[in-house]
């Protein structure tokens, strides 16, 4: 630890994360080991907060930096950050630099804390409901500069975005701007989510992006990605993931070099009662629920029949490299859905999981691969006591995103949890 540290952790990074979500979050760990009050102060510094309880009769100090996520790299590489809060996940060039004290695409590294959904906003006046992908980048790369253009009123458009320094514009960028759009220029840019949703909110030709908890007084978009139906923000859509705008947040940790009370912190985030902390500050919780979806008017008949007697968890179960391998949050959701079932008082039987895959070049192909993606959560479970959960893969059939390359694989290819009504 840096001989310039006065606090006994500190956690630096996303402004997504920081401004609301990890004070709360820091709040209710030191509640949870007996800190009944817990001062939050600031320290003279923009976007940072000291929250103060005991340990031991002596005062225990929690720093909060909320710069944006790059910053929070910085901060944990250099030695001054116990956790770094990122809205984005860690990139290759900040893995190497990282190799030599942990690997961070590790489990032990590696934490998935919240889920978000990239809201985007236009003032309550706007006729327009719904835009495709491409469609945004366009507008936000000022190839569409008036909103009649896409259906709406005859007003020009104005552009609202976070800075150059925030995850949530890096998520912006990697989902909707890739490499082929640049941001226009007169792009206002922001620190605060908060402030740029009330600024569109003010402004009947504005449109700009923020993180879920951040919607306040405007009006959200539904979004569609290739041929897969436009659909809004939600609990289930988000957490599942099949909200093409959906992101994970993170929280990054130097693996085996950790400190035991950052540690304890990230199991407390990563628990029942943290992740609630998480539903309560407007992000979406990992602790599993059993929702009634809204299918869509194109969802075949066959699936509707499949799925007539059951609820679907807020759950989606992804891999991160071949077709069976599940990533880190998904390692995490197996030990939720066991505990689901304990909770709830249900048995294995009352589970049925749906495969899926990308497209394939023929149906046969793509029934294979849905079904070993099932089969491979199915024994998953087994090995946490669930055990014969019936399974069933559907096919490359009901994509949630456009099809094709790494990011078709990750999204089309997945595992839903389906529960039966009592």
């Amino acid at each position: 630890m840096s001989s310039s540290r006065a606090e006994e952790m500190e956690i630096h990074g996303s402004n997504t994360i920081g401004a609301v979500l990890a004070p709360m979050l820091v709040e209710g760990f030191l509640n949870s080991r007996g800190n009944e009050s817990v001062q939050t102060l600031g320290n003279g510094k923009h976007n940072e907060q000291l929250l103060i309880g005991s340990q031991s009769g002596a005062p225990l100090r929690i720093l909060v930096a909320a710069h944006g996520s790059s910053t929070g790299f910085k901060a944990l590489k250099a030695k001054r950050a116990d956790i770094w809060a990122s809205s984005r996940p860690v990139k290759p060039t900040e893995v190497e630099q990282m190799a030599e004290r942990a690997n961070l695409e590790d489990l032990e590294s590696e934490h998935v804390i919240a889920i978000d959904g990239l809201a985007v906003l236009v003032h309550s006046s706007n006729l327009i409901n719904q835009l495709s992908i491409d469609t945004l980048a366009s507008i936000f790369s000022g190839e569409v500069r008036n909103w009649s253009e896409v259906g709406g009123a005859d007003r020009p458009i104005n552009l609202y975005a976070r800075d150059d320094r925030s995850g949530t514009w890096d998520t912006f960028k990697s989902l909707v701007l890739g490499n082929a759009y640049p941001l226009h220029a007169s792009a206002k840019r922001y620190e605060s989510n908060d402030q740029l949703s009330d600024d569109v909110s003010a402004d009947p030709g504005g449109i700009g992006f923020s993180g879920l908890a951040s919607i306040r007084n405007s009006k959200v978009l539904a979004i569609s990605d290739g041929e897969a139906p436009a659909l809004k923000p939600s609990v289930l859509t988000v957490a599942s993931e099949d909200y093409p705008l959906s992101r994970r947040l993170f929280m990054y940790t130097s693996g085996d070099a950790t400190k035991i009370l950052a540690k304890d912190f990230i199991e407390f985030v990563l628990g029942a009662e943290g992740q609630s902390l998480v539903s309560k500050s407007g992000f979406v919780s990992q602790n599993p629920l059993a929702v009634k979806p809204d299918l869509a008017g194109s969802t075949p008949s066959s699936f509707k029949l499949l799925t007539q007697n059951y609820n679907r968890l807020t759950v989606n179960f992804r891999f991160s490299e071949g077709r069976t391998k599940l990533d880190n949050k998904a390692k995490r959701d197996l030990f939720r859905v066991a505990d689901y079932l304990s909770r709830e008082n249900r048995e294995a039987d009352d589970l049925m999981l749906i495969g899926f895959a990308d497209q394939q070049t023929n149906e046969l192909r793509a029934q294979i691969i849905s079904e070993l993606r099932a089969l491979s959560v199915r024994k998953a479970l087994s090995n946490l006591g669930v055990h014969d959960v019936r399974y069933t893969g559907y096919g490359h059939y009901m994509p949630v995103g456009m099809s094709g390359g790494t990011s078709g694989e990750k999204r089309n290819g997945r595992v839903e949890v389906w529960v039966r009504n009592r």
